[in-house]
């Protein structure tokens, strides 16, 4: 996996994850603003790829103060988790570290901590 990147596998097939992670935003209110089908575009030229959907959410309140302190984690922001087939036919879901976006950015130790949310919901999809 490549550095910065945290992942668990899940328990249940991409589309049921997907779908039992938007129910989770929603129930939390935290706002979704979309949902990437990757392999879902990549089929419509013609290509073959596992399921592999990216949900982008956030909380403006937690990731403003970020993105103040640290203009660049725009970049990173909001948050996002992958969800996809390996190889095995086996789902998994993938988040940027809290940690490494501090160190890639250089804000706060603090302010780190308003970014667990993407790891503490796919955690829950185990």
């Amino acid at each position: 996996m490549a550095a910065g990147v945290q992942s668990v596998a899940g328990r249940y097939s991409v589309d049921e994850t997907v779908a039992r992670l938007e129910f989770l935003l929603k129930e939390k209110g935290v706002k979704l603003f979309c949902v990437v089908d990757h392999s879902g575009e990549a089929a419509k030229v013609g290509l073959t790829m596992p399921a592999t959907k990216l949900l982008i959410f956030g909380n403006p309140a937690a990731g403003t103060p970020v993105m103040l302190a640290a203009p660049s984690a725009a970049l990173d922001l909001p948050l996002k988790i992958l969800v996809a087939e390996d190889e095995g036919g086996k789902t998994m879901l993938s988040w940027n570290d809290p940690a490494w976006l501090r160190e890639r950015h250089g804000f706060a130790e603090e302010l780190a901590a308003k970014l667990q949310a993407a790891g503490m919901f796919a955690k829950q999809m185990e």
